[in-house]
């Protein structure tokens, strides 16, 4: 095959992927869930297991700790990369290598829709979304500590300019955060749930947003 005809078997084949992964996909997120998933996550302690903590500081640190067991999961690291090519899987460097772009959402010819739809596509394990995109170079988790994120979430100059209560909402209530509870296919899923987060998140910011030391 002439390289001419092999490029455009290939733009074929591409636009037959995505419109079938249109077709099928889910119509709604809600329904990515599965009793599976939501049974095998491990659980989130309530704010109120650290109200023995008498320092204000050391419990709110605490708190923050808590909730890095689902900021660091794979579902948030994967798409909070240390880089411009996010990760997959279990943190696996993503295929094919995709790039950031200058939006978040690709490159040319590579933009993050090409693929991912807005909902999840078990059948060709496509997790989906309609606010799909990777987080600001500046959010990057990966290779962080938990203090160093901790410090990046409360940080306005590399948060998008958000103080502490608009974090909260964010954490607590955004439905791209909330996909890491609904991830599709055989993905295991965050920690506890994104209302269980949402509180660590709250009770921390409440006492003094504290970072821990590691």
């Amino acid at each position: 095959m002439s390289a001419r005809g092999f490029g455009i078997a290939l733009v074929v084949a591409t636009v037959a992927v995505a419109a079938a992964t249109s077709l099928f996909a889910p119509v709604t997120v809600r329904a990515q869930t599965s009793p599976a998933q939501s049974s095998r996550a491990p659980q989130l302690r309530p704010p109120s297991a650290f109200a023995g903590i008498g320092d204000p500081a050391a419990r709110s640190a605490a708190l923050f700790a808590e909730a890095g067991k689902v900021l660091r999961h794979p579902r948030c690291l994967n798409c909070h990369p240390d880089g411009d090519r996010p990760s997959q899987g279990t943190g696996y460097p993503h295929q094919p290598a995709v790039q950031r772009g200058t939006d978040g959402l690709g490159v040319t010819a590579m933009r993050c829709t090409t693929c991912h739809q807005s909902a999840n596509f078990d059948p060709g394990r496509v997790p989906g979304h309609p606010k799909w995109r990777l987080a600001p170079a500046s959010m990057a988790w990966q290779r962080r500590s938990l203090g160093e994120i901790c410090a990046q979430v409360k940080d306005p100059t590399r948060n998008g300019g958000h103080n502490l209560a608009e974090i909260v909402e964010h954490m607590a209530r955004d439905p791209l955060v909330g996909w890491a509870w609904n991830p599709g296919a055989d993905r295991e899923p965050a920690p506890g749930t994104q209302a269980a987060f949402g509180a660590l998140i709250k009770g921390w910011a409440e006492t003094g947003a504290t970072c821990p030391e590691q």
